[in-house]
């Protein structure tokens, strides 16, 4: 497959300023965004601050790409086919860590591009150094391969029935870094399923039949072993199982297509104590009211119903376990009438390394040195316009961090409260304490009572402001803002090009300034 040229921790040298507004995951016309013809060099990055880092040292020597585009998450973010054929035309490919695109383990299993030289600009940050071994996802000889079997599999599933498989290896070893992938049939090329990390395999069937596969990695992320492909054949019948009297246990009902179940609100990881909100909404209107929620720890468990949640709102603090969700609406008769599939509300603590590395300025120096590296081994020729583009734009993030410690020093106060746990290397970096007002979404009105769990927060902390990510400052965060007697300000984590950051036309630097302003409003 692909010959990944990995670079390892360089000396630190500098760039220019990017503006992250007109971004383009597709830049047929090689030209930058402002419309300026660029070099022969093709270059795609990841996330939104890969690509900014990326074309300030590049300048117009290289034709710079955004694979996650306008709009997009970088987290649940899937490369599709198109992505996997860019990735394979381009000479160099730019992203931070397995960590913020977990994502990139199976692009790199896709693509065929035997000289793609790799930036994986978190190896210039210490404890992000790891080594990568070549995954050919086709194409393995592990002397474990055979000792991996997926169990569970039904001669046929119904289309949005539950698929629930598990995986197990013939031996005892102590990895758990699994992916499951799935293909058309064998023809097609292998895709990763989002969100299924472990040995349990969890999902909605679809329409047609499919292959599956799992794959345990090792602690270099390695392929440990495989299972052979598995086929899941959906049978949906011309009769719906009601018409034969089938009854089915709990657990495994189908209520005839009669309303299908929504669950809003479920963010992709939550922190040990957060509040997990949700609300759970038919697509037709209904006169049933009479809800249940159930949780299981995996597909090997029996639903359990949770206490106290009678209602089409479901709040839980949660306990340091990841677990299953689902809910229930009854009938006048007490009668399953429809659920909604499984949800998975992962737990992650960040114990491993905190992704969110480019939210340090100093850390960001260390990203910059190594893509200025990798640019210059893929364009030796551009070695001057690089090393020069990135010791300007060093300089601009030293300038930045000086502000950040001069403007922080003395304060008093030094607690600011966010919606969600990303702000860690910056508060570390300044002497800050940062607390989350865990599982609080901007997508789920608040319940009273979560409200005045919040006010308490407030009042022991004494919060002047509530910040928001990604600019978002919606009509559910002022009622927050109003019942707690506070403020709400924007921080931006840059995870995603939103359409703030296009029309203030903010930059890395500038959207980190006005982080540095937003901050002095509870840091004083």
């Amino acid at each position: 497959m692909m010959n990944r040229n990995w670079l390892r921790t360089m000396a630190i040298t500098g760039s220019a300023t990017a503006v992250l507004f007109g971004c383009q995951s597709q830049n047929e016309d090689q030209q930058d965004t402002a419309g300026n013809e660029t070099g022969d060099l093709s270059v795609v990055t990841s996330f939104l601050p890969m690509y900014e880092f990326t074309k300030e040292i590049a300048g117009d020597r290289a034709d710079v790409q955004l694979l996650v585009s306008e709009g997009q998450d970088a987290h649940h973010f899937e490369p599709s086919a198109q992505d996997v054929a860019t990735v394979s035309e381009a000479d160099v490919f730019v992203y931070s860590s397995e960590e913020m695109e977990f994502w990139v383990e199976s692009l790199f299993n896709s693509i065929e591009n035997d000289s793609l030289v790799i930036a994986r600009a978190a190896d210039g940050v210490e404890g992000f150094s790891h080594d990568h071994g070549e995954h050919d996802h086709d194409n393995h000889e592990h002397e474990h391969l055979d000792s991996l079997h997926i169990h569970g599999v039904s001669d046929h599933y119904h289309t949005g029935g539950n698929l629930e498989l598990t995986a197990e290896l013939g031996e005892d070893v102590d990895y758990d870094h699994w992916h499951w992938y799935q293909r058309t049939d064998e023809n097609a090329e292998w895709q990763a399923i989002s969100g299924q990390s472990t040995d349990n395999l969890s999902m909605e069937v679809p329409e047609e039949s499919f292959e599956v596969q799992a794959i345990l990695y090792d602690n270099n992320h390695e392929i440990y072993a495989e299972s052979d492909a598995v086929e899941i054949v959906v049978d949906n019948h011309e009769q719906s199982d009601q018409e034969h009297g089938d009854d089915h246990e709990h657990g495994d009902r189908d209520h005839g297509g009669e309303a299908a179940i929504n669950v809003n609100g479920v963010a992709d990881h939550y922190h040990t104590g957060d509040v997990v909100s949700l609300v759970a909404e038919t697509e037709e209107d209904i006169d049933f009211n009479h809800w249940h929620w159930f949780m299981r720890a995996d597909e090997n468990q029996e639903w359990e119903a949770v206490s106290g949640q009678e209602s089409n709102r479901f709040e839980y603090k949660t306990t340091g376990v990841s677990f299953e969700l689902k809910a229930e609406l009854y009938n006048d008769d007490h009668e399953v009438y429809a659920e909604s599939a499984p949800i998975s509300i992962l737990i992650d603590d960040h114990e491993s390394a905190d992704p969110h590395i480019w939210l340090d300025p100093v850390l960001a120096q260390d990203q910059v040195a190594i893509i200025r590296d990798v640019l210059i081994e893929a364009d030796p020729d551009g070695k001057e316009t690089y090393e020069e583009n990135a010791e300007a734009f060093i300089n601009e993030l030293k300038s930045l961090d000086e502000d950040y410690q001069s403007t922080l020093a003395d304060a008093e106060n030094r607690t600011f409260v966010v919606q969600h746990q990303a702000f860690g290397y910056l508060a570390n970096r300044y002497n800050l304490e940062q607390i989350a007002v865990g599982g609080l979404s901007t997508e789920v009105e608040p319940s009273p009572s979560r409200i005045a769990e919040i006010g308490e927060l407030v009042k022991e902390n004494d919060v002047p402001v509530i910040y928001f990510q990604q600019g978002a400052n919606s009509s559910i965060a002022q009622t927050v803002a109003t019942e707690t007697n506070t403020e709400t300000a924007p921080l931006y984590d840059l995870e995603v090009l939103t359409d703030e950051l296009k029309e203030k036309e903010l930059s890395y630097i500038a959207a980190m300034r006005e982080n540095l302003e937003s901050l002095q409003l509870s840091v004083n």
